[in-house]
């Protein structure tokens, strides 16, 4: 794709405009089930649990299909790799909003798998095709463009089901991968069908001193912290605040979606940051932004839209950090797409079980104190985690 690209002026826009438009695809569609679940439920008969699933399953497939998806872009090469993830996401969308209960979970299941793809391949296509020094930048849009597709779809998805109905409402996310379908496919040409074996020789060898089974271990540990926290807070914010405050539903949902949005000054900020400073001082500032989540909420919760902010910044640059880290000191290709793999498919693990996790606590506690302090005790996970792995990621220029 990379020859193709440069024949164009300007190559990289181009490119970097396609992964914008991939990641438009990589959030929004299970996000989209959590505004229209009380029609689907009344439509459909669903249960409590089977509706836990409709959202758990896309991450639980982010965890258990992570080897599957890193094979694909290995034996595939990435560009096949993405065109599946994106047919996938519109195949799975469709199927989801056409049928009975069968066909919504089938179509949830396919959306998650072909998404656990993009979430291996793409971060190796910025690491091959962009020079060491825009890598950081082109990490950051994609980590931006998940969060802006997250809140466009959790926008714009309940009054459309309350013009057209909720099959309609959440079939209007394909509307995204048809867009990435009709500007992928003539960027990456022939490459977007025809399988490459990725031979690992790919992008440039690492930066900073290449990765050990440790730094892996830590990049794990840091990334299963992030994304239990992000999860955790995701689920129940709404809910706390209207427990702890007596807000209202739509004014206690303005905090978590605050909590999305923010996100996206995360992801940009994190390779400007970089560029004066350590990537471990990023790691750490990061961190304490993120401690201010459940502490703030424990100490002053009135000031619920300021922690909010602090950490939807922090969890949109906590997770551009740690593929910051992974593509800079992985020592080729290959070993990036294993790293990426097993730091997300264990990370995502812990992640599929945090709501049910923090739910179970705050049922059993009867109160908001105890799982605010096991989202602090996520958030020093991938403070130390993180932290240590990324000392030796060189300093971004």
């Amino acid at each position: 794709m990379r020859d193709r690209l440069d024949s164009r002026i300007p190559g990289s826009w181009i490119l970097l405009a396609c992964i914008g438009l991939i990641a438009l695809n990589m959030r929004g569609p299970f996000v989209a089930v959590a505004p229209v679940v009380g029609p689907m439920q009344l439509d459909l008969g669903f249960s409590p649990v089977e509706l836990g699933l409709l959202t758990g399953i896309p991450v639980l497939c982010f965890s258990l299909a992570a080897p599957l998806a890193s094979l694909a872009a290995r034996r595939l090469g990435a560009e096949v790799a993405i065109t599946l993830t994106l047919l996938g996401v519109l195949a799975g969308v469709v199927v989801r909003s056409a049928g009975g209960g069968a066909l919504v979970m089938l179509g949830t299941v396919i959306v998650g798998v072909a998404i656990t793809i993009g979430n291996i391949a793409v971060p190796l296509i910025i690491r091959r095709d962009f020079s060491s020094r825009r890598q950081g930048s082109a990490l950051g849009i994609y980590t931006a463009a998940l969060n802006i597709g997250s809140f466009i779809t959790s926008m714009v998805t309940a009054p459309l089901a309350e013009l057209a109905g909720w099959r309609p409402a959440l079939a209007a996310s394909a509307l995204f991968a048809v867009a990435a379908i009709a500007f992928w496919v003539p960027s990456a040409g022939r490459g977007a069908f025809v399988p490459a074996a990725d031979d690992g020789s790919g992008g440039p060898p690492a930066t900073g001193r290449p990765a050990s089974r440790w730094i892996t271990v830590g990049l794990t540990v840091g990334f299963a912290g992030q994304a239990i926290s992000y999860y955790g807070v995701t689920a129940w914010l709404p809910t706390l605040l209207s427990d702890e405050l007596g807000m209202a539903p739509a004014a206690a949902g303005a905090g978590s979606s605050l909590f999305q949005i923010l996100a996206i000054t995360g992801g940009l900020g994190v390779p400007m940051v970089a560029r004066f400073t350590s990537t471990t001082a990023v790691a750490l500032a990061l961190g304490a932004m993120w401690l201010c989540v459940p502490l703030g909420l424990l100490l002053a919760p009135e000031l619920w839209w300021l922690w909010s902010s602090l950490g939807g910044a922090a969890q949109g640059g906590g997770i551009t950090v740690i593929f910051i880290a992974i593509i800079k000191l992985a020592r080729d290709q290959a070993s990036a797409g294993r790293m990426s793999a097993v730091v997300q498919g264990v990370g995502y693990c812990f992640a599929a079980a945090a709501p049910t996790a923090v739910g179970y606590v705050n049922s059993i506690s009867g109160g908001w104190t105890l799982p605010l302090l096991v989202i602090l005790g996520s958030v020093l996970a991938f403070i130390v985690g993180t932290t240590l792995s990324v000392r030796t990621v060189p300093k971004q220029r």
